[in-house]
């Protein structure tokens, strides 16, 4: 199961949090922080898996984008190293090549794509016509 998911940039700041499980405010800058800085820190040459305290971290660059997804220990790794890059993907058909600025001004699209692919911690669509359904036809709606 998800436990949380994160896109943030290269100088740490969080551009996109979602949990799935009940975490205090506080709690989570404090949680970001030490899950941001495991990630950055680490080389390219270095696995993309990080067990961390009790649950496992998983995660992709993408140009200055990191997207560091939390789970619980039974969770497949490499499904969710694949997850990640469908997520992107998904970004990429709808923004015409996702960027920083793409995920800062459209929040609430990102939001929707991403509730369309997880729902309560667990992946429920990959198909990427039928995750970008809803949002293009809300699009259509607000055009006329």
């Amino acid at each position: 199961m998800i436990k949380f998911f994160l896109m943030v940039n290269k100088q740490g700041q969080t551009r996109l949090s979602k949990y799935y499980e009940h975490v205090e405010i506080n709690k989570r800058t404090l949680l970001e922080t030490e899950v941001i800085k495991s990630c950055l820190s680490r080389s390219n040459e270095q696995c993309s898996f990080i067990e961390y305290k009790d649950f496992k971290l998983i995660y992709r660059q993408y140009a200055a984008l990191f997207i560091v997804v939390g789970v619980n220990d039974t969770e497949n790794e490499m499904a969710i190293y694949e997850f990640i890059h469908n997520f992107v993907e998904v970004l990429d058909e709808y923004f015409s090549r996702v960027s920083e600025l793409d995920i800062m001004f459209n929040l609430d699209k990102v939001h929707i794509i991403l509730d369309e692919m997880v729902l309560n911690g667990s992946i429920v669509e990959t198909n990427r016509a039928r995750i970008l359904a809803p949002l293009l036809i809300l699009d259509k709606m607000s055009e006329s």
